[in-house]
């Protein structure tokens, strides 16, 4: 519903923030790694995303688009909700987590609070697949300004094409393209290619 919440920073505490934007306070649970990414100025920009439950609406944020990928990809998993993926975000920085699902790091996922082995197993059984397909890319905030080819490779990693051979394909069609082309056209183009 909300993909981010830009404005001041009214309160900040290592659990959550209080964000004032348009004359509203946002309580926003936030994890260790957005608390300590968070500038102590008055100005801030949380990337949210909100739980719903029958007796309470939550907002979750997070410093940056790829934070928040990560925590959706985590609460995905059976048995882990919001507050245990932000347990995960707070025990550990997002890339650390990236690379211990990829790599099954068993020992690493099981030191966090709240996971066992079953969890951790489930957690690499899961996401496994998809992280690896992403990239340590993914973690990162995608640039203010894309050019027409991240555009259309973002586009084909949305779509479940894996972001390598999407990248190959994109390569060679621009290699044998005279001139310029849209978005849509390089898309479609692609999707005739894979």
């Amino acid at each position: 519903m909300y993909a981010y919440i830009d404005g001041k920073l009214a309160f900040k505490s290592p659990a959550y923030v209080v964000v004032e934007a348009g004359g509203i306070g946002y309580h926003i649970n936030i994890s260790l790694n957005t608390y300590s990414n968070l500038a102590d100025g008055e100005k801030c920009k949380l990337y949210t995303w909100l739980h719903v439950k029958e007796d309470a609406h939550t907002l979750y944020g997070f410093a940056d688009e790829g934070e928040r990928r990560l925590f959706l990809h985590l609460i995905s998993v059976s048995g882990i909700g919001p507050n245990t993926g932000r347990m995960i975000l707070s025990s550990i920085t997002p890339l650390e987590i990236q690379a211990a699902i990829v790599h099954a790091d068993l020992p690493l996922i099981q030191r966090i609070k709240g996971l066992g082995a079953k969890t951790a197993q489930r957690l690499v059984l899961e996401l496994q697949d998809k992280l690896k397909k992403e990239g340590v890319d993914s973690l990162i905030s995608m640039p203010l300004h894309n050019t027409v080819k991240d555009e259309a490779l973002s586009a084909l990693v949305m779509l479940g094409f894996a972001k390598q051979t999407a990248e190959k394909t994109i390569d060679q069609i621009l290699k044998g393209t005279e001139g310029t082309l849209s978005v849509e056209q390089l898309i479609k183009q692609a999707l005739k290619n894979l």
